[in-house]
């Protein structure tokens, strides 16, 4: 080992870091770093000459931090430890960045938007499905709303409008007969207290009639007069300023023309029901067959549902007026006035015919109607109705002596086939048809005797009945 200025030179295969301080820049290839000084070492760890105590460990396998290929490390402050950089071959974890969701998270949250995507399309289709045609319904508790307001105000002019106002002037009638309990219906036309009725409401009569008034009133009523020839009856009830129904006219009356039945079918009081006029100038037998009761009537057709107990109420029109009195119902054996339900064929009284019957009851207590004074054959099966030729097993007369008949020249055998021009093709449709006239009255026959046609006047007379 030689000596230079002082300084004693170690051997030549000494290791770098073992060399003086001067030469120790000498080995790396790069430049060295500035000097630093040197940190001082604690009391009884010895003193060194190097400026860098680097020791191996498991984060620093090579001791040498200067070795060609590597950064330099840069110098910390003087007492401060050098920070730890990212230095090739340092074992250091990466700085934290944003957290990668992994393959089972994404499935949860698709799984949570497709039950929440399926909830809501059924959900929306069930409160669709209910909102058509409920706007209010509750379930499970919760309300879906209140139903609008409405109002029970309707058209004068509607079926509605109509009915409110004729209600109050119909009523119901309860009578006791021979068969039992009876109901019927009836309508005032006076405002003292006169009704009309049906005959056949009242007939075999047992003690007073039961008035009962729309608001549930009832009180008892008086037989004022009857018409079996009509099938009419007027009573009268001890009232004053009774709502009486308005008359209309029947001759203006049209097939085709709405009208509102009001009566107690069944019982059932304060009934409404709707149709047409279906038929008009019907010719009507009610009753009994031949007898002094049958009722002929020359009626109003409607398909408006009229059953037993409607027997005695109004028919009427659009306007709200009277044009009928509902008598009888059609019956699938053919017969009229049976105690069959309805089957769409009813007829009514027209006005004009009852109102100048209740006239006549009201004023004399009994009512007239219109005869020819013959006696018709009712075992004759042509067309027409023929006079009888000869007199009935009772003794009567073809014709009555002096009466309107005879006096025109009408002959027994004759057969009368129209009235004012009008065909008739059996006796029934001749009586209905003279009795919708007046008495007093004149009209034209045409009749047929031994194969020729003549035309003959004849003014009618009058019966009570």
């Amino acid at each position: 080992m030689s000596e230079d200025n002082g300084r004693q030179e170690p051997p030549a295969d000494a290791p770098w870091w073992a060399r003086p301080s001067g030469d120790a820049w000498d080995a790396p290839t790069h430049a060295a770093p500035p000097a630093q000084p040197q940190r001082p070492v604690p009391a009884g760890q010895g003193a060194t000459s190097q400026p860098w105590h680097t020791e191996p460990g498991p984060t620093n396998p090579n001791p040498n931090p200067w070795q060609p290929d590597q950064p330099a490390m840069p110098s910390p402050g003087p007492w401060q430890p050098a920070p730890r950089q990212a230095y090739p071959g340092w074992d250091q974890r990466p700085a934290p960045g944003p957290r990668r969701e992994g393959p089972r998270t994404w499935l949860l949250v698709l799984m949570a938007l497709v039950i929440a995507v399926v909830a809501g399309v059924g959900g929306g289709s069930v409160g669709y499905l209910l909102a058509q045609d409920h706007q209010d319904l509750t379930v499970n508790g919760a309300s879906l709303g209140t139903a609008p307001a409405g109002t029970k105000a309707r058209p004068p002019a509607s079926v509605a409008g109509i009915a409110r106002r004729v209600l109050p002037s119909v009523v119901q009638i309860r009578v006791r007969n021979s068969q039992g309990l009876a109901t019927g219906s009836g309508f005032v036309v006076d405002p003292h207290g006169f009704i009309i009725t049906n005959n056949h409401v009242v007939a075999d009569l047992s003690g007073r009639p039961q008035v009962t008034f729309a608001d549930g009133r009832t009180t008892t009523g008086t037989v004022v007069g009857t018409s079996p020839s009509y099938d009419l009856a007027v009573l009268r009830v001890k009232a004053t300023h009774l709502p009486a129904l308005h008359l209309g006219n029947s001759i203006s009356v049209v097939v085709g023309d709405p009208v509102i039945a009001i009566g107690s079918p069944l019982g059932l009081s304060g009934t409404v029901t709707s149709g047409i006029v279906s038929a008009v100038n019907r010719p009507v037998t009610a009753g009994g067959t031949g007898g002094s009761d049958s009722s002929y009537i020359n009626a109003i057709q409607t398909d408006a549902a009229i059953n037993p107990g409607n027997s005695g109420g109004p028919l009427v029109d659009g306007r709200g007026q009277v044009i009928g009195v509902n008598s009888a119902i059609a019956t699938l054996g053919n017969t009229f006035g049976g105690e069959s339900g309805n089957i769409g064929v009813g007829f009514a009284i027209p006005i004009n015919q009852a109102s100048r019957t209740a006239e006549q009851i009201i004023r004399t207590g009994s009512a007239q109607f219109p005869v020819i004074g013959a006696s018709l054959d009712p075992s004759y099966n042509g067309v027409g109705a023929r006079i009888a030729p000869g007199s009935a097993a009772d003794g009567t007369p073809p014709l009555v002596p002096g009466g309107p008949a005879q006096t025109a020249g009408l002959q027994p055998g004759d057969v009368i086939v129209a009235i004012d021009g009008k065909r008739v093709s059996d006796s029934s449709e001749l009586i209905v048809a003279i009795r919708s006239h007046r008495p007093n009255q004149t009209v034209r026959l045409t009749l047929r005797r031994h194969g020729s046609e003549r035309v003959v006047q004849v003014t009618l007379g009058a019966h009570r009945g």
